[in-house]
């Protein structure tokens, strides 16, 4: 599969597709695909909480804890699905008093294989000239 999909940088992402058989679907999938990813998230994550706000224009964040922003990025049927250090203007207030960016990160990285396990099921073989992404689907 050679496609391509935005997330912010820096994020730990997971890469899976969102099928829709009619274009009329489309709308009723990605909702679906959000409350499903709210699910696990949370039941994997307890500290995430529901947020719904946008990082940029394409980045749709679902969740988020003291630390990080989760949520999904769509294009062309290809999912990311990504957890990224907060970026927000309280969070950077925050962390000006107490450094929550070193917790952060320790967090995070903690976590990543767990996620990638979790939300995960192509992996990105690298990227074309032209920043298509190469994608191949997990064994089962």
């Amino acid at each position: 599969m050679g496609r391509s999909v935005s997330y912010p940088s820096g994020a730990i992402v997971a890469f899976t597709v969102l099928e829709v058989e009619a274009e009329d679907d489309w709308e009723f999938e990605y909702e679906w695909l959000r409350e499903d990813l709210r699910e696990r998230a949370s039941r994997a994550f307890p500290s995430l909480i529901p947020h719904d706000a946008w990082r940029g224009r394409e980045d749709r964040i679902l969740m988020r804890n003291a630390y990080a922003d989760f949520g999904v990025s769509v294009y062309g049927g290809l999912v990311a699905v990504w957890i990224v250090e907060r970026d927000d203007g309280a969070y950077w207030d925050a962390d000006w008093r107490t450094a929550r960016s070193p917790r952060a990160q320790r967090w995070l990285s903690q976590i990543a294989s767990r996620f990638d396990a979790l939300f995960g099921d192509y992996d990105c073989l690298g990227h074309m000239s032209n920043g298509e992404g190469v994608y191949t689907k997990r064994a089962a």
